[in-house]
């Protein structure tokens, strides 16, 4: 068996599962009297709306916001780019833009919302008394702690004028369907992009415990915003809400599913551990290798061969600078040193947008020569490992996963064959 080939064949099945057309197709809300306006954001949002044109079929018009170099043509609706993971000048123009989209609507307009990940650094809308280079400070200081997304939105939701449902608000009196690809442990669509079109009940007090339960560095602007006069982000219960409709269209789940599926095709059996990991990436690399050594060793929990699939995200805290890479590639570098010499193990992680961290790659791959093959090149993973580096390391191997974008996002992919016999 080509063992990248067979991980591969998994990780697109997973993408396939989370196919736009296919999945907006389900969820096609009713026709309104007046207009149908599309507006969005995210690393798949041009694709769900390149595709949601070919299903609707009445007239349709709309704007939304994606990553630089992740667009692609549409018909009807703008698409607008902007910078991801930290937002720029552009996210503030995108904000800006939806805003108008949905100026001056009637209680018979129909604005069906595509929101999927990313969409939290896309759309920047600073809060009143604050500035974009505030948002970017704090940006930063979220993707440095190592806190999970829902302690990153708490914040996230507090210091913006779009964030936690305030777009909805403004689509008021029309009809808001939102129609989520799920990127979130545990798909609450309310934390997807920081849920511009839903509302939810984390207010200020939630964010300050995150600050403090995840020792996470405030910008002395947001800190003052947080402590002086915050205004919390609109209740679910707010009338402006009351017509609305939210649904997620695709997820981690859904993906993990199809990628067993197709491994049993294979003639491989799969078990899902869980779609919904959250932790710090090496971390969770060790747990992970834990298992598969359990495997290799005592057949328990699972026997051999057998494919572990999970999903989830996980984060990195920056210990070090300089370093190239995400978290997907961190986990696998952390998961090789664990499983060094242990045959019968090869392993892909990837984030499904295609991009892991900020690099060209979507992930990597790892098996039970990777780390000495390194050491072998003049790279010592140990140390890459401690300065963030595991592109590098990997791209010294020839071990990185290159996709280019992929058209949606479910997040982390993570796969791990175990063969039968010590075949390698």
């Amino acid at each position: 068996m080509d063992k990248r080939a067979f991980l591969s064949e998994l990780f697109d099945a997973a993408i396939a599962a989370a196919d736009p057309k296919q999945a907006l197709a389900a969820h096609l809300p009713s026709r309104p009297k007046g207009r149908t306006v599309v507006i969005g954001a995210g690393k798949g949002a041009a694709q769900l709306a390149a595709a949601f044109e070919d299903l609707w079929d009445t007239p349709v018009e709309g704007t939304v916001v994606t990553r630089y170099g992740y667009s692609c043509p549409t018909r009807y609706i703008k698409v607008l780019e902007a910078a991801h993971p930290v937002p720029d000048e552009a996210s503030r123009a995108a904000s800006n833009a939806l805003f108008q989209q949905v100026k001056g609507l009637s209680p018979d307009d129909l604005v069906v919302a595509l929101i999927c990940g990313g969409g939290s650094a896309l759309l920047a809308a600073p809060a009143v008394g604050l500035t974009l280079a505030d948002e970017v400070a704090l940006n930063e200081a979220l993707l440095a702690s190592g806190a999970p997304i829902g302690a990153m939105n708490a914040l996230r939701k507090q210091i913006s004028a779009v964030k936690g449902g305030r777009l909805a608000a403004a689509c008021a009196p029309a009809r808001v369907v939102t129609l989520v690809v799920s990127d979130v442990p545990g798909d609450d669509p309310a934390q997807v992009a920081s849920g511009p079109t839903v509302p939810d009940h984390r207010g200020r007090n939630d964010a300050l415990k995150a600050v403090t339960d995840y020792n996470i560095t405030l910008p002395d602007t947001i800190a003052r915003q947080l402590a002086e006069a915050p205004e919390d982000a609109p209740s679910p219960e707010d009338p402006r809400f009351q017509r609305n409709e939210v649904y997620v269209i695709a997820s981690a789940a859904m993906s993990l599913e199809a990628a067993a599926k197709r491994a049993e095709k294979l003639g491989c059996t799969a078990v899902i551990l869980s779609d919904a990991i959250e932790g710090e990436a090496r971390e969770v690399a060790k747990v992970h290798a834990a298992i598969a050594r359990q495997v290799v060793m005592r057949s328990q929990p699972f026997k051999p061969p057998v494919v572990i699939l999970s999903g989830g995200e996980t984060t990195v805290t920056l210990r070090a600078s300089g370093g190239r890479g995400g978290r997907n590639s961190e986990f696998l570098l952390s998961l090789a040193l664990e499983l060094d010499g242990s045959v019968q193990i090869t392993a892909l992680a990837a984030d499904t947008d295609g991009i892991d961290g900020s690099e060209d790659n979507a992930g990597a791959f790892a098996d039970s020569r990777t780390v000495q093959h390194m050491r072998q090149v003049g790279m010592d993973p140990a140390a890459a490992l401690g300065q963030h580096d595991s592109y590098s390391a990997f791209a010294a191997v020839g071990a990185l996963f290159v996709t280019g974008p992929t058209g949606t996002n479910v997040n982390d992919f993570r796969a791990i064959l175990i063969d039968a016999a010590a075949d390698e």
